[in-house]
């Protein structure tokens, strides 16, 4: 079955628009030894609303936050009025769209505060929250994955089901889904992206490229 890897709705429509390039994680409490492993080098991107907040997105997204709401297929046909709420738990869609799928192009794991702070032009999240993301499990370091992101050509809807709930990143997805598309950004583009986040994490030692 397809792999999937589970990431906030609003962050996935930024990768599918090619305003963010990499993820960040530590693990969840529902992985294996509560530790993230690097599993699979290509995975569809599965919007999740687990935990999303509009707190925690830069002011420069706050409007992609009602557009993730989009990603969702709402039983009643509308989202519950405190999607975006961190704070209080929110009933899942029937079903979400896959729009994109991506592969891995680097890999590193870092410990510096300052690192992840000079990242932040590659995601969309609050600096602060990204440093909540490296202080949580202080022990361990941040993985730092560098995705390309392919738009497949039409949103594929799927269902969610209750095992897809919970902290984690890995899914597999009950219906078969391509590995096709057009990557979100040009070779040169996507390129020196590459070599500009590289340069930032240059002081830590590449896991996988």
């Amino acid at each position: 079955m397809p792999i999937a890897f589970k990431e906030w709705a609003v962050t996935v429509r930024a990768l599918a628009e090619g305003e963010q390039l990499l993820t960040l994680r530590k693990g969840g409490i529902r992985e294996p030894d509560k530790h993230f492993k690097l599993e699979h080098e290509r995975f569809f991107l599965y919007p999740t609303f687990d935990h999303q907040s509009s707190e925690l997105v830069r002011a420069s997204h706050q409007p992609e936050l009602e557009r993730a709401l989009e990603e969702g297929v709402w039983s009643d046909g509308e989202p519950p009025p405190h999607a975006l709420r961190a704070d209080m738990p929110i009933a899942q869609p029937d079903r979400v769209r896959i729009r994109a799928w991506a592969e891995v192009a680097a890999h590193f794991t870092v410990i510096d505060r300052r690192t992840v702070d000079s990242l932040a032009p590659f995601y969309v999240w609050t600096t602060d929250y990204a440093e909540k993301r490296l202080a949580w499990k202080r022990r361990h370091p941040l993985h730092v994955i560098l995705l390309r992101t392919y738009r497949i050509p039409r949103p594929v809807t799927v269902r969610v089901r209750d095992d897809y709930g919970g902290c984690r990143s890995w899914l597999e997805l009950t219906r078969d889904l391509p590995f096709e598309g057009t990557p979100v950004l040009s070779d040169d583009e996507f390129e020196r992206a590459s070599e500009e986040i590289a340069a930032i994490a240059s002081d830590r030692q590449p896991v996988l490229v």
